[in-house]
């Protein structure tokens, strides 16, 4: 699961040149590598809470009350990032103009999708997997025991 408190610091890391960058008149293309981590971790608040809002099922059974704070976290993280967009967009928009933010929409779009056919698939598959293997181990234990607490209460008779 995606961390939101560390993917809103990696947000706040990257954006904090990017703010640099506009004020000494840095181009775009000169804040590429800034603006693309930017992106990256903006991609990783917004599946962080989008697993948030649908946790794993050992997660919600055994983490109560972590999983509120977790959704919490999500929020106020996505919130600051909400902020840290208007900035930019009026620093692109000022600066640039309007079609130069267009392009970097698509760009984030692209981005976003690339993460979503690859990291976030990937980790989702992994989540699954533990999760069936964990239900599976459970089951077998618990035919296990059943078998074994027949088998001594016919020992009993």
């Amino acid at each position: 699961m995606i961390d939101p408190i560390s993917a809103a610091a990696t947000a706040s890391a990257a954006f904090t040149p990017i703010q640099r960058g506009f004020q000494v008149a840095r181009s775009i293309e000169e804040m590429a590598g800034d603006l693309s981590r930017w992106m990256g971790a903006l991609s990783d608040l917004e599946q962080a809470e989008k697993e948030a809002k649908n946790p794993p099922i050992f997660k919600k059974l055994f983490a109560g009350q972590s999983v509120e704070a977790e959704a919490m976290e999500a929020f106020a993280a996505k919130s600051k990032a909400e902020e840290q967009r208007a900035q930019l967009k009026q620093y692109i928009q000022y600066s640039y103009g309007q079609s130069k933010w267009d392009e970097l929409v698509r760009m984030e779009g692209s981005i976003r999708k690339q993460r979503q056919e690859t990291i976030y698939k990937q980790r989702e598959r992994r989540r699954k997997f533990i999760e069936i293997a964990a239900i599976i181990i459970a089951v077998i234990t618990g035919v296990g025991a059943l078998v074994m607490l027949v088998m001594w209460l016919r020992g009993l008779q």
